[in-house]
């Protein structure tokens, strides 16, 4: 079966003492012809553009898109992606190193189960030495449950480092912009919310580095974690429409901090599309009338006497 290249790509922000380690991990090993590597740099103040040139002067197969401001993560991200040229993607951030010819059976997985999405089973939490991890966290291997994005149980979008296709990234309309640290965890969520069917591989791993002074998620969520539920709910405002409404009443309500952190007492309730059709309907004509209300006989015929005036009867 000939296998369908894949178009990586790195988001990339002040990551210049780390990012040689992730390209070498993709390019030593699970680089294969036809296959790109995208790194989209966004506007690093220190000199990962001068190291990824550098890298690209040694793999000319890299391409590499700047931002002339810092737009965050799922913005890099979507750069990347909207620039490639595969309909398979692995997004692998730039402090994270891959193992050593580990992509291929994970492509392999993918189109053997028909899948949107492929991840690796385990993540091996490193600080200094990644072959000694400091920790190890996993998902269950096979079919992944997509009602753990719901209820607040651990996902691949959690760390984002995973093989998907470009049409579920399609259809979940991109990583939203806007969502800060949970780029990757919304990601995934409105990809399980528009239908990917995503796998597990089993006795598989790569390697996520722990750097808690420099994190993306310690700097932008756990230093605001007021900030966190709201991220969420903005990112997915454009699937209001599949969200029970008393959910949604309680997302931008009570909850509206908090909910995020509740999944595991009060999980996300989908539901299917178009069950919200005519109640947006309704909605649509209450507003509709409560902003333009019909005008009552009185006021009809004392504008008709007026525009009798004005226009001479007409």
């Amino acid at each position: 079966m000939l296998m369908p290249n894949v178009s990586f790509f790195i988001p990339a922000y002040n990551c210049a003492a780390t990012i040689a380690e992730a390209v070498e991990s993709i390019m030593a090993t699970n680089f294969t012809a036809g296959d790109e590597l995208i790194i989209t740099n966004d506007c690093s103040t220190d000199n990962t553009a001068e190291v990824i040139l550098a890298l690209q002067a040694k793999y000319p197969a890299i391409k590499i898109f700047t931002h002339k401001r810092n737009k965050g993560g799922a913005a890099a991200r979507n750069t990347s992606v909207e620039n490639s040229g595969n309909d398979l993607l692995f997004c692998l951030d730039a402090d994270n190193v891959l193992t050593a010819n580990s992509i291929n059976p994970l492509k392999e997985y993918l189109l053997a189960m028909q899948a949107d999405v492929a991840s690796f089973q385990y993540q091996h939490f490193f600080i200094e030495d990644k072959l000694q991890p400091n920790y190890i966290w996993h998902l269950p291997e096979g079919l992944f449950d997509t009602e753990l994005y719901y209820n607040g149980g651990n996902t691949p979008g959690q760390h984002g480092n995973y093989l998907f296709t470009k049409q579920s990234w399609v259809n979940a309309l991109g990583y939203a912009e806007g969502s800060g640290a949970l780029d990757t965890y919304t990601f995934g969520l409105r990809q399980a919310i528009t239908g990917a069917r995503a796998v597990i591989l089993k006795d598989t791993h790569y390697y996520h580095r722990l750097d808690h002074q420099n994190s993306y998620w310690m700097r932008d969520a756990e230093a605001n974690l007021w900030s966190v539920s709201v991220k969420a709910t903005h990112a997915l405002n454009p699937f209001f429409d599949r969200i029970d409404e008393k959910y949604l009443i309680y997302m931008l309500g009570s909850g509206r901090y908090t909910w995020f952190y509740h999944r595991g007492k009060k999980p996300i309730k989908i539901i299917a599309p178009g069950a919200k059709r005519e109640f947006y309907h309704q909605l649509h004509l209450r507003i509709q009338n409560a902003i333009y209300p019909k005008q009552g006989i009185i006021i009809r015929g004392v504008n008709k006497l007026k525009r009798m005036l004005k226009y001479g009867g007409r």
